[in-house]
């Protein structure tokens, strides 16, 4: 909680251990213009207090300072959790919530657009295939876009990143079908898991 505090808010030398020099935080660093919170279900209570105060006045302290920072920051949130969910169970400040639902934004998990696996394996394939040693990326048959599209997809779209990552590393063909996306996935023991 404590390096977190520090990443978004900064600190002075000496506030904790290890803390052998000032930081300036991301609050600070984003100063007239946009920070990105992701996963901001899993804040601490004590963080989600000093959050609604930067949303309500737009000041902080640093950790271990008592000086007040003023910052103008616009805040992009996400979550994969629900937060009316998170309210109603007080896990999640009920006036954060408000201050933050200013333009909600739902984005559907993948197994519920399963029409987006086919861009979505063919930007993950260009952006892997160098990476991997590859000139070009693999072409991805139909039955392997149509097996693709057939799976549950719980991690989402990171699952599907990570499965079009391990088939570019572990299938050297130009093209590759559905067959091959099953035995690589067969081999994995968290998939085998997870579907077993």
């Amino acid at each position: 909680e404590e390096l977190l505090e520090s990443e978004m808010f900064g600190h002075e030398r000496g506030a904790f251990t290890g803390a052998t020099a000032s930081r300036i935080g991301r609050f600070k660093l984003a100063d007239g213009g946009t920070i990105f919170l992701d996963e901001i279900g899993e804040m601490s209570p004590k963080l989600q207090v000093k959050l609604l105060r930067v949303l309500e006045d737009g000041r902080f302290e640093p950790v271990g300072s008592v000086t007040t920072q003023q910052v103008d920051v616009r805040i992009v949130a996400a979550t994969n959790r629900s937060l009316e969910e998170a309210v109603a169970a007080r896990q999640f400040r009920e006036d954060l919530f408000y201050r933050l639902r200013v333009v909600p934004i739902e984005m559907p998990p993948l197994r519920r657009r399963h029409e987006d696996v086919p861009l979505l394996v063919a930007h993950f394939a260009r952006k892997h295939a160098s990476r991997t040693g590859r000139s070009t990326p693999p072409l991805f048959t139909d039955d392997a876009l149509s097996h693709l599209q057939s799976l549950p997809w719980r991690g989402n779209v990171r699952e599907l990143e990570n499965v079009v990552e391990r088939v570019l590393v572990l299938c050297p063909a130009s093209r590759v079908t559905a067959g091959d996306v099953r035995a690589l996935r067969a081999a994995s023991p968290l998939e085998a898991a997870i579907t077993g």
